[in-house]
């Protein structure tokens, strides 16, 4: 029998252990926030940095990190592949994935492999559109995969694996073919299958005409003592059981692009349409449609919004692709403050998304520079801008152990002591 002060020490060995690691897009809690505060402030490319490897192509996808083993979604040739890597160093442990030769659609600024792969700590699991859902050991051993049929969109893909409980979520899509699919994270099984709907979406409402579909990869959360999966799709944000898959309930407003992450906030939750489009706030709970009980307000002029956002109490800090930050009241939706980036070749336009740790956020330009700062509703204050100097990056931030994780399209970067 553990005494209390054994139990003690094993809980906060254990606590300290789950917040190093870094296991799925946005981390270990979906909504980019880390518990770690000792974060590298000041770095450039020649300090600051422990090491840096080659990539064989470009690509957009986040690494994750659990324990010793970083894990990066990677492109070569016709080749689909997770590339296992050493975080002492950087070197391949062990790289595996299928070669995909059909057809193969996506946009140029969207290389094949954006989704990042997702771990529990016994498997790794990543998708490839059309090339399937597949899941290996944490030694390389292929565990399953699936065929979940062809993914067609101009645009391609980039929705994450989430792996929650026994099962394996993925918003498949967008095209013809979009559901949200949960198989058994163990066999690879499908356990449930939910049909992203037609998209309630009306004149006017920002996007480009006749294209629609939804990128994000969906969270689950406990709000009211319920388990929900969040997912913005064409028109809506969506709650569904992450059981079941069934509707809970879902809140009309946003246009037919969703890209950025639903933000869950201090008793609000916030949905983000894409491509000047629409967004909505609501209070949780209720069931159906919740549009004219729950909705709180409307946004009806974004700008380009890629990157997802962070949040802290009642506040939001978005990201958009011009590069400018805006500081959100979650309950009103009023703007608080709106500031361009400082960089120093005045290039702050971002696809990342945002990172937050405790009263810093940390962003990253496509001109590869890290600006760092302060999460505040008062005003915008820019603690550090750090240049890497490395070219274009769409890739967001990860955290583990104090140390930064960047990917550009030429390198993985491991910055921190």
């Amino acid at each position: 029998m553990r005494t209390p002060i054994a139990l003690s020490l094993f809980l906060t060995l254990l606590s300290s252990a789950v917040a190093s690691n870094w296991p799925a897009w946005r981390g270990p809690h979906a909504d980019g926030v880390t518990p770690e505060t000792d974060l590298p402030l000041h770095f450039n490319a020649t300090e600051g940095v422990k090491w840096k490897i080659d990539l064989p192509e470009r690509g957009n996808s986040t690494p994750i990190i659990w324990g010793s083993q970083i894990f990066l979604t990677q492109a070569v040739g016709s080749k689909r592949t997770v590339m296992c890597l050493d975080r002492k160093d950087g070197h391949t442990l062990w790289q595996a994935g299928p070669e995909w030769l059909g057809e193969d659609l996506t946009h140029q600024t969207n290389p094949y492999c954006s989704s990042s792969p997702a771990t529990d700590g016994e498997r790794v699991v990543a998708w490839f559109g059309s090339a399937g859902l597949w899941c290996w050991s944490l030694e390389g051993r292929e565990q399953w995969h699936v065929d979940l049929g062809l993914q067609k969109h101009i645009w391609g893909y980039a929705a994450s694996p989430v792996l929650y409980g026994d099962l394996c979520i993925l918003n498949f899509g967008p095209g013809e073919s979009s559901f949200i699919v949960a198989v058994d994270k163990r066999t690879g099984k499908e356990v449930w299958r939910f049909n992203v709907p037609e998209a309630e979406v009306k004149e006017g409402s920002g996007g480009q005409k006749g294209f629609s579909g939804s990128w994000n990869t969906g969270l689950v959360t406990t709000i009211a003592g319920r388990e929900e999966y969040l997912v913005s799709l064409p028109g809506a944000v969506f709650g569904l059981d992450p059981q079941t898959g069934k509707e809970l309930w879902h809140c009309n407003g946003l246009n037919a692009l969703a890209y950025a992450e639903v933000l869950v906030g201090d008793g609000i939750i916030a949905g983000f349409g894409g491509y000047a489009g629409f967004s909505v706030g609501l209070k949780p709970g209720g069931g159906g449609n919740i549009t004219s009980l729950n909705r709180l307000w409307q946004e009806k002029k974004n700008p380009q919004r890629i990157g997802s956002h962070v949040a802290l109490g009642k506040h939001a800090w978005l990201t958009g692709e011009p590069g400018v930050i805006q500081c959100l009241d979650l309950v009103t939706g009023i703007d608080l403050w709106k500031e361009r980036m400082q960089t120093p070749a005045g290039r702050a336009n971002s696809w990342s998304s945002l990172l937050r740790s405790g009263e810093r956020i940390y962003a990253v330009t496509q001109n590869s520079d890290v600006v760092v700062f302060k999460a505040s509703a008062e005003k915008y204050e820019q603690l550090a801008v750090n240049s890497m100097a490395d070219g274009l990056t769409n890739s967001s931030l990860a955290v583990s152990e104090g140390q930064l994780f960047l990917r550009t399209h030429k390198h993985l970067w491991c910055i921190g002591k």
